[in-house]
């Protein structure tokens, strides 16, 4: 375990394409973030927890902060248990620049690219971030998605935050904007899926490979936000069909889901109930594949290979466990991060008729007013 820490959390160089004074391009890189530092996991925590389009409490204003308070010291203890913060953000930084790289080799009429994070809940926050773009001056922005399939509660939220910020402060007129919201079934993400099976797979006698479970996890979703149609169940389960056709449905396979948060109903059968399950009829080989995640972080280091490859492992019998690598810097990666931009820059699509589609029962006014916003922002 220790040494899959230092391979997945620890061991990222953190490179800036800092020789950029003004891009031309610049990729806005969205995803909710993760504390470097067990001191900033209460204000995440406290962000997360009244941000109403990732979760909806009763009272929000008064039992989100009490909430936040209440889980900040178990939080922290997971966190210094992965090396004292989550190094998403080195991933993040890592990508993008890898991926602006190859863009410049690819698109010089959109050249010179420069790549920004903006997270939701923790530095650098996406607000912050808008008003660095700004101030680099890029003829045009991309909002990119680091959620492959878009759930209201991740991708949306993080596209509300943008719109939030710009009805309280001035649009630069001289920007062009435009949105990439989902890639989850793009050929290259699913062969990058694919390659981190097989790394896992092939670790495995040849006597038991085939026999081996192919685990999908993703994170779970509250059912009420489900049946208003949210489309993260069916974007996620696209996913794991098109990985499996690419490894040639070798192996059984099933799809279950993580990080549940509270007592209401969320979407079924839970990770750890499904390896405790399937333990009981016998089959006690496992790869966990993360295939809604993009780089490695609490989720990954702490719930799979913690709590799930050695805890619960060794609690219910497993035979033995692996945990594919999130797609971090795999080649394959970098090149499906580098086409699908380089593929909306070219396509003259500012935004995807789907993402200005609210969810059938949306129940949130701010959806209505973001996606408007949207429609108007997002031209040609």
């Amino acid at each position: 375990l220790s040494s899959a820490l230092k391979t997945f959390g620890t061991s990222v160089s953190l490179p800036f394409n800092s020789t950029i004074v003004k891009p031309k391009t610049a990729i806005l890189m969205l995803n909710m973030g993760g504390p470097q530092h067990t001191d900033q996991v209460h204000d995440y925590l406290l962000r997360i927890m009244t941000d109403r389009d990732m979760i909806q409490l009763p009272v929000q204003s008064r039992l989100g902060p009490w909430i936040a308070q209440r889980r900040t010291k178990e939080v922290q203890k997971k966190y210094k248990e992965i090396g004292g913060g989550s190094p998403i953000l080195k991933w993040t930084d890592l990508q993008g620049q890898l991926m602006c790289n190859e863009l410049d080799r690819k698109c010089p009429e959109s050249a010179p690219h420069k790549h920004y994070v903006g997270f939701r809940y923790v530095n650098p926050l996406t607000e912050d971030t808008l008003q660095h773009i700004e101030n680099d001056g890029p003829e045009r922005v991309v909002f990119f998605s680091q959620y492959p399939q878009y759930s209201c509660a991740t991708s949306g939220s993080s596209f509300n935050s943008i719109f939030s910020h710009y009805r309280q402060h001035s649009l630069p007129k001289n920007i062009k904007f435009s949105i990439i919201d989902r890639w989850s079934t793009h050929p290259l993400l699913i062969k990058t899926f694919a390659e981190r099976i097989r790394e896992e797979l092939n670790k495995f006698g040849e006597a038991k490979r085939k026999d081996v479970v192919i685990l999908f996890t993703a994170h779970s979703l509250p059912l009420k936000a489900v049946n208003r149609g949210d489309p993260y169940p069916s974007e996620v389960g696209a996913s794991v069909h098109l990985v499996m056709k690419e490894l040639g449905n070798t192996n059984p396979y099933t799809l279950a889901w993580q990080s549940k948060v509270g007592p209401l109903p969320w979407l079924a059968p839970a990770t750890d109930d499904t390896i405790k399950a399937y333990v009981k009829q016998g089959r006690k080989n496992f790869v966990l594949v993360p295939i809604a995640f993009v780089n490695e972080h609490i989720e990954t280091l702490h719930e799979l290979d913690i709590e799930y490859c050695d805890e619960l492992a060794n609690e219910v019998g497993v035979e033995e466990i692996r945990r594919a690598a999130a797609p971090n810097d795999h080649p394959l990666f970098i090149e499906a991060l580098s086409s699908i931009v380089a593929d909306h820059l070219k396509n003259g699509q500012a935004v995807n008729p789907k993402f200005l589609m609210r969810c059938p029962m949306c129940v949130n006014p701010r959806c209505k007013d973001s996606k408007n916003w949207y429609s108007e922002v997002c031209t040609h």
